[in-house]
């Protein structure tokens, strides 16, 4: 060795060092450039699938499918973390393990067992005898059965049932449990999914544990791709005294803007069977961006709360692997309150940030009835870091093509949100929103059709590596995925061919979470 390479590579392994040290204490503080501020991420490896949503005696649980040995997907797992607003969350232990050799854990729900149906329950209480009961999918390599778990400590410790499996169809592709308590006829009842031949397959059970099949449905219309992460519950109609039951199946691939999506159908449940009212060539989607899957709605959410809640996992599997993040891979949207409204051409779900979101803003920034010059000029004054922010707007495009904002704007690197006035839509536009060659996939322009074009409300969160869209008060969501370098925080107006007009303008700085 010459004395001249020696100060070289105690210089790079300085500077390893460094960089390792400042990479530790970046994941230590959730403070990396592309690391979600008010999403939900894994504080390293990889994420996919919200599980077992549930509330429980003061707490949100989320569950989620986890690689707790690396950052791509494998070895899944059941992470977990808990909050008591849906908002800030608190990483626990990992609840339920894979068994190696054995199986996998694969996706499933949980449920809180309030009148130890299952005799698993154990506690003191003789008023309160409840406890948290988990139906998982073990994922063997020729073989996927449904497994039950309970929990008598609040989830903290999960003990595997002696009588595993409790159903077993002798089906490869046989996954992803949904329990509800079904109150008409005081049983429990489970949707499960045939994947690769597109069928929810329907069971129920008066305890958890012993299991009769009902009936199916699919694959209703659809001749390609895997149904997976099936849920079936019941809405009322925004405004009347109506109610629909929903059936929601996650579509992989065949979503509108390709790959993965959540697809619904809206029908009648009686307990035995589920029956679409729509023909089965008209195809709802839940939303119309790329990144929005395997979505999974809370249970027991508590006494008087009345709404119905969900969350799902913000990427695609075009490229979940492959996300240019380091030690951690995967986000979980923000929790969505569910309705259903009337619309001209039917029945349609909606879709709204729950209220909690709120507890995360700052001072509110506001305008009203101005051109899109004079907003830019305030914005610009005011000096708002757009890496982190919620935006709520009222915007008239007029004789404007196109119309919106200009997020996470920094030099070239800009995301579009915005409406196209001939085309009926609200899109995003990720084309030069950053980091772009980690697949072919990862640029684009995503949209969903809106009712009308000429007055548009928009609500927006932008966070460090996503977007999250809610027009006309959750008429039609849209959510992706962005990488921009980290110095790209501006936000600006812009219409195109025309002069587009601002009838309200709110911007919110937003906390992080994990302060």
């Amino acid at each position: 060795m010459s004395k001249s390479w020696k100060p070289s590579l105690l210089v790079l392994l300085a500077a390893v060092l460094l960089s390792t040290t400042r990479l530790s204490l970046a994941q230590s503080s959730y403070d990396e450039p592309w690391r979600p501020q008010f999403h939900f991420t894994p504080a390293k490896n990889f994420m996919n699938d919200p599980n077992g949503l549930v509330y429980y005696k003061g707490e949100y649980h989320l569950f989620y499918q986890h690689n707790p040995q690396g950052n791509v997907w494998g070895h899944m797992s059941w992470g977990h973390a808990v909050s008591t607003d849906m908002v800030h969350w608190r990483h626990l232990p990992l609840a339920i393990a894979e068994e190696e050799g054995k199986f996998m854990i694969y996706s499933g729900s949980a449920v809180v067992d309030w009148r130890n149906s299952s005799g698993l329950c154990e506690g003191r209480d003789k008023e309160d005898r409840s406890c948290l009961i988990a139906i998982y999918t073990a994922a063997g390599k020729d073989l996927q059965t449904q497994h039950l778990a309970y929990s008598n400590d609040r989830g903290r410790t999960w003990t595997n049932y002696l009588g595993n499996p409790i159903v077993d169809l002798k089906e490869p592709d046989f996954r992803d449990p949904k329990i509800f308590w079904y109150a008409p006829e005081k049983k429990w009842v489970m949707v499960a999914v045939l994947a690769d031949e597109r069928k929810l397959m329907i069971f129920d059970s008066p305890n958890l544990k012993d299991w009769k099949l009902l009936s199916s449905f699919g694959p209703a219309g659809d001749s390609a791709g895997q149904w997976e992460c099936p849920d079936l519950f019941e809405l009322p109609v925004e405004g009347t005294k109506e109610k629909k039951w929903v059936l929601i199946v996650n579509r992989n691939p065949g979503a509108p803007a390709g790959g993965t999506g959540t697809k619904y159908f809206v029908g009648w449940f009686d307990g035995l069977q589920f029956k679409n009212e729509k023909p089965a060539s008209q195809e709802l989607w839940a939303d119309y961006g790329k990144d929005f899957y395997a979505t999974n709605t809370f249970a027991d959410l508590r006494a008087g709360d009345g709404r119905k809640i969900w969350m799902g996992w913000i990427s695609n599997w075009q490229y979940a692997n492959v996300e240019p993040t380091v030690q951690w891979r995967g986000a979980q949207s923000i929790p969505r309150t569910l309705g259903l409204r009337r619309f001209p051409d039917g029945i349609r779900l909606i879709q709204q940030p729950v209220r909690e979101m709120k507890t995360l803003r700052g001072k509110e920034f506001h305008l009203e009835n101005v051109s899109v010059a004079e907003a830019n000029r305030r914005i610009k004054e005011a000096g708002i870091p757009g890496d982190t922010v919620e935006i709520q707007a009222e915007l008239m495009p007029e004789n404007s093509d196109e119309m919106g904002f200009r997020v996470r704007k920094g030099g070239a690197q800009e995301t579009l949100v915005g409406i196209s006035r001939r085309q009926k839509s609200v899109f995003i536009d990720r084309n030069k929103a950053g980091e772009l060659s980690y697949s072919k996939e990862a640029g684009g322009r995503h949209s969903g059709q809106v009712q009308q074009a000429s007055r548009v409300k928009l609500q927006i969160f932008v966070d460090r590596s996503s977007v999250e869209i809610f027009a006309n008060d959750g008429e039609v969501t849209l959510t992706d995925r962005i990488y921009p370098l980290e110095h790209s925080v501006g936000i600006e107006v812009y219409s195109l061919n025309g002069n587009g007009k601002i009838k309200s303008l709110s911007i919110w700085k937003l906390d992080s979470m994990w302060k």
